[in-house]
């Protein structure tokens, strides 16, 4: 796997080619992909340092012990996602538009995520999860609010939508996927999942105006994934 896949609720590096990277960055690349595709705790050190073909001992040269890697991968991860975001929010044409573009993102990033990752991450790696928590509460929360916002002033969403409350929905609803409670009794993948909640958040707040207008950015968006799958 020569790129690396994201959570813009936010798991992902940037994409690069392994051959330019220097053994510490290396360390973290091919963490982060065994991360994701296995979840935090079934990773060991042994692992990624076979994967290298290098020496565990070369790791350890420059990450204390595996706390440190894994703090290291989430915090990359969460930077890169910020500016993902960012960038997206610039380039929305409106404030639905910027619900289309995310969802895009959270797509190509759950489509290769393990759905233990969270769960993982929360219980046996703490000071990792607060940066994630961070990002979710402070980061993801002001994002999600001020496309509220947005589309309220576009005449795109509803009028008497009460901003705090749905844009703590919403950061909420993001990590449903994740809960075992639910992951384990739904057949769909963690991607078509957090479509589906993506779409019906989306649906839901819309006006006349923004309903026409999410209508034809999904349409257009299926076209776009057929023509690909051709």
């Amino acid at each position: 796997m020569e790129t690396w896949v994201t959570l813009k609720v936010s798991i992902v590096l940037r994409p690069i080619m392994e051959e330019s990277l220097t053994t510490a960055e290396r360390i973290k690349h091919k963490a982060h992909e065994l991360f994701m595709q296995f979840g935090l705790k079934s990773v060991s050190m042994d692992d990624i340092a076979t994967k290298l073909g290098i020496s565990k001992k070369t790791i350890y040269q420059y990450y204390a012990d595996k706390d440190a890697l894994v703090d290291d991968v989430i915090k990359s991860v969460l930077q890169h996602s910020e500016a993902c975001c960012d960038a997206d929010t610039k380039k929305a044409d409106n404030a639905v538009h910027e619900i289309f573009l995310a969802m895009d993102f959270i797509m190509e990033v759950f489509r290769s995520m393990n759905p233990s990752l969270l769960f993982d991450m929360q219980k046996y790696y703490p000071a990792a999860y607060q940066k994630f928590a961070k990002h979710k509460n402070d980061y993801l929360f002001g994002v999600i609010k001020h496309n509220l916002k947005r589309g309220m002033e576009e005449g795109l969403y509803r009028d008497d939508l009460k901003v705090e409350v749905i844009a703590r929905f919403r950061v909420e609803s993001m990590m449903l996927p994740f809960n075992p409670e639910f992951h384990t009794k739904v057949k769909l993948n963690l991607a078509a999942v957090e479509q589906e909640i993506t779409l019906h958040f989306l649906f839901g707040m819309v006006s006349p105006k923004g309903y026409k207008l999410a209508v034809k950015y999904r349409l257009d968006r299926l076209k776009k994934i057929n023509k690909d799958e051709k």
